[in-house]
């Protein structure tokens, strides 16, 4: 991840206690210099530390959803991702309907780990592709009056491709010359086209409907 150096450090929390966990992860996610970790112990710590995302690793409490419903209770801001053992959909499908906006595995790569905290950070949900999928199926129903082949500027379609590839809006600014307001405002104007409220619902639905290239 990068960061202009006029830009804010971006303040994640820590929640987790293998010293090796979190060493790995406060190297992983604090490496560009664009983020600051910090350790805390649950939602108290947070009143005065500017945290506005927070990383659960699972594997430290044998309560995870009642600890997921305190932080939606008493910090609804905050956006949680879980870094968990478990690779079960039914578990990470949820862990996110639990309130929680990102799901990793203990096995996540590098890579993937800061992909999730951008996109996460942009406002969208991170977790496999599959249950996403699910989640959306529920309210798919409520999309029937979307337009059978909406119309995309050349721009929009650019966009739409690097959005679907998992990009976040600060990638795709840089693959595209243009801001990231810019980029939100494009993203935007895409939803409205396709009838969605959120980037994750914007992204399967183009791949179901193939309105990008593969």
């Amino acid at each position: 991840m990068t960061i202009d150096s006029k830009e804010e450090l971006f303040r994640i929390g820590l929640i987790a206690t293998d010293p090796l966990r979190v060493l790995g992860l406060k190297t992983i996610v604090a490496e560009g210099g664009s983020a600051e970790v910090i350790d805390v112990d649950g939602p108290g710590a947070l009143d005065s530390s500017g945290v506005s995302m927070v990383l659960i690793d699972a594997a430290c409490t044998d309560h995870l959803f009642e600890l997921i419903e305190t932080f939606r209770r008493s910090r609804p801001h905050l956006r949680l991702i879980v870094i968990g053992l478990e690779e079960d959909q039914e578990h990470i499908q949820r862990v996110i309907g639990a309130g929680a906006k990102g799901y990793l595995s203990h096995t996540a790569r590098e890579n993937e780990i800061r992909m999730a905290i951008e996109i996460v950070r942009d406002g969208s949900v991170w977790a496999p592709r599959k249950v996403l999928a699910r989640l959306l199926e529920a309210s798919s129903t409520e999309r029937q009056n979307t337009p059978a082949e909406p119309k995309f500027t050349e721009r929009e379609t650019q966009v739409l491709q690097l959005l679907v590839a998992g990009r976040p809006n600060r990638e795709i600014a840089d693959a595209l010359g243009i801001d990231a307001a810019t980029v939100k405002a494009h993203v935007g104007r895409l939803m409205r086209k396709m009838g969605v409220d959120n980037r994750i619902a914007l992204s399967v639905q183009a791949v179901h409907r193939n309105l990008v290239a593969k």
